[in-house]
């Protein structure tokens, strides 16, 4: 009987007799391909996420478990060969994402030691040290930090859900939380703003409470600065500067609602009602409000999915890493080393200093807009931008109606010159 053949995995035909696929050897291995890099964010945790089919053939897609932006294969070539065939593409398999603590430990340690070495190591053990920098936590530390964390919740703290992470940064940095002495060196070392060391001890201040323990809390006063307040110009130069579409809808919601970055991560689809935009969970210190926004923005927002109950389904960290490298390639493209002191709440100072303009200096529309509830915050944003002659708009008026008319339109009256009425008002920003 003559060879039988078979169909291989891959759509090929394979000869058991000549034990040959396609002209190829059978025992040859396809050479690893290197990995792909995201385009937004330059991070190599991508995923294959399906085919795009198009007249020259399917292109592989890749979806980033960073940033969540999905984008084409850039190095697809389509190969004809003249005829009907081409170049099968691997199917694509759908996997469990694994968890860091599925993924095995590949190093185990050496048993040849000297014993040196191992006196050494004992010691190393028996000793009860805080923990170095860099190291990890031990299961005595996570125990209690889990304890501490189950505390807050049923206290019913307000950040309680963010003091564990404070905690943990203290660990790292060598103190050891038993030791409210310890504790207190380490605050006084760590070379941070006040303002961060107020936080650490309003941590450990309630970690203290969980175990009835006391101990001598230091003071610590914020410093007071002003805010960086950069151009409308280079927040378009931002938003221009995004690739995904998930990224400029953020930074363009952060411009026109003058919202925290905490508040706009925590909208959802049905907070969003006409050109309106609802802020019902604001952050601590701050005012439930509604904002008009721009048809262009209610654009951005509707070309994203809908496959969550929040409109931004990510974290903080994620939304920040991605905006740094597109800060870093503003910078670049635009010769614009300014752009690299934006942050996300810089919009909202922005917003906060042009409200305050236009509407000469009324602290309390000002107050409302922003959502503060505190008076001493929206003080900051008074008298703090000075505009040039050319960011007014100027008109004239001769008789008294078309003066009435011009002064309802928001413009202000300069001054008088051969019976021309001179008006001007601040360009208004979108």
């Amino acid at each position: 009987m003559a060879a039988s053949t078979m169909l291989s995995s891959t759509g090929g035909i394979l000869d058991k007799k000549a034990g040959s696929q396609n002209g190829k050897s059978a025992g040859s291995k396809r050479p690893a391909q290197p990995p792909i890099k995201c385009p937004e964010c330059y991070s190599l945790k991508t995923w294959k996420d399906g085919l795009r089919y198009t007249n020259l053939g399917p292109i592989q897609r890749y979806i980033c478990r960073n940033c969540a932006y999905r984008f084409s294969d850039p190095d697809f070539q389509h190969a004809f060969n003249g005829s009907d065939t081409f170049q099968h593409v691997q199917n694509i398999l759908t996997k469990k994402i694994k968890r860091h603590a599925d993924i095995p430990n590949p190093r185990q340690v050496c048993a040849a030691l000297t014993e040196g070495t191992k006196n050494l190591t004992e010691v190393e053990t028996r000793q009860e040290k805080p923990m170095r920098e860099g190291t990890t936590l031990t299961a005595d530390v996570k125990g209690l930090i889990i304890q501490f964390m189950a505390w807050c919740e049923a206290q019913g703290y307000p950040q309680g859900n963010k003091y564990h992470h404070y905690l943990k940064r203290l660990v790292r940095l060598g103190a050891d939380l038993l030791d409210p002495e310890s504790v207190k060196k380490t605050i006084g070392k760590h070379n941070c703003k006040n303002g961060t060391k107020m936080l650490f001890v309003y941590a450990y201040d309630a970690f203290t409470r969980m175990l009835k323990m006391k101990w001598d809390r230091p003071k610590y006063k914020q410093e007071e600065t002003l805010p960086f307040v950069p151009e409308e110009s280079e927040l378009d130069q931002l938003i221009a500067a995004c690739r995904g579409k998930r990224m400029a809808a953020f930074l363009q919601c952060l411009k026109e609602t003058y919202a925290d970055p905490g508040e706009v991560l925590r909208l959802r689809w049905i907070d969003i009602s006409g050109n309106v935009i609802t802020i019902n969970r604001p952050v601590k210190g701050h005012n439930p409000r509604q904002l008009k926004v721009s048809n262009k923005l209610l654009a951005m927002l509707n070309v994203l999915p809908k496959t969550s109950e929040r409109i931004f389904p990510t974290t903080y960290e994620n939304m920040f890493k991605c905006y740094s490298q597109v800060r870093k390639r503003a910078a670049e493209l635009q010769q614009n080393p300014r752009l690299l002191a934006v942050q996300f709440r810089s919009f909202r100072h922005w917003g906060g200093s042009m409200i305050a303009h236009y509407t000469n200096g009324n602290v309390l529309t000002v107050k409302k807009l922003l959502g503060h509830k505190r008076i001493e915050n929206t003080m900051k944003y008074i008298s703090m931008i000075h505009f040039k002659d050319d960011e007014f708009e100027v008109t004239t008026a001769t008789t008294i109606e078309e003066a009435k008319q011009v002064l309802s339109a928001g413009f202000d009256y300069v001054t008088q010159k051969d019976s021309i009425m001179l008006f001007r008002r601040p360009k208004r920003f979108r």
